[in-house]
């Protein structure tokens, strides 16, 4: 049995979730309380010295951590059905589209620079709102160009099957209604995040359908 030590806000979290449901794959859910510090314990910091969430834990006690790392090694254990697309291309677009959220918006807006905005820079909600709409926005221009403009992009973010790309973009866009972005110039992304909510995976996946939502 897997083990899912994981947040029910956290994007790198809900994205690693949609993930291994797209794969069918059974996991045991652990939550933890970033807010109250709850991954900073000897315990938690055994299995990821960073204290960060998503950690995967194998049935032999092997604990992964960095989501795209555990999709990777999900997508070499566990090929069908498969995150990345057969062609060496189709690939490197997929990586891509996921990376500009994943490596340009995550890591800019997660909460300990957000946290750290306030204690160091005495920014109110209002002034971390700002700063988590800004890096949005420059990532999600170029992202909507290259979704509305390519071929490749077909009901989701490459064709018609949801793949890795497709879990960073639904992960990310909860994240974005928290912080009441918005979503009007950016039309094939909200497109694509509709028909993602329609399916089980993502629907289980999202934020307010985890046991530690409430």
């Amino acid at each position: 049995m897997l083990t899912l030590h994981n947040y029910f806000r956290s994007s790198t979290s809900t994205r690693l979730r949609a993930a291994l449901n797209l794969k069918g794959l059974d996991y045991d859910y652990k939550a933890y309380a970033l807010l109250k510090k709850e991954t900073q314990t000897p315990d938690f910091l055994a299995r990821s010295p960073a204290g960060l969430v998503p950690v995967l834990e194998l049935d032999d006690g092997t604990a992964l951590s960095q989501s795209l790392a555990i999709i990777e090694y999900l997508e070499e254990e566990y090929p069908d059905p498969p995150l990345l697309p057969a062609d060496a291309r189709g690939r490197a677009r997929v990586r891509a589209l996921a990376y500009m959220i994943a490596c340009e918006v995550h890591p800019l807006n997660n909460l300990r620079v957000l946290q750290y905005l306030a204690t160091q820079f005495d920014q109110d909600d209002q002034g971390k709102a700002a700063w988590f709409n800004h890096w949005v926005h420059q990532t999600f221009r170029p992202l909507e160009a290259l979704l509305a403009d390519s071929p490749e992009t077909g009901r989701y973010c490459h064709g018609d099957t949801p793949g890795l790309a497709d879990c960073c973009l639904y992960a990310q866009i909860w994240n974005n209604r928290r912080f009441k972005v918005d979503s009007s110039p950016y039309p094939t992304i909200e497109r694509i995040f509709a028909a993602l909510d329609e399916l089980e995976p993502f629907r289980k996946a999202a934020p307010p359908e985890q046991p530690d939502a409430t």
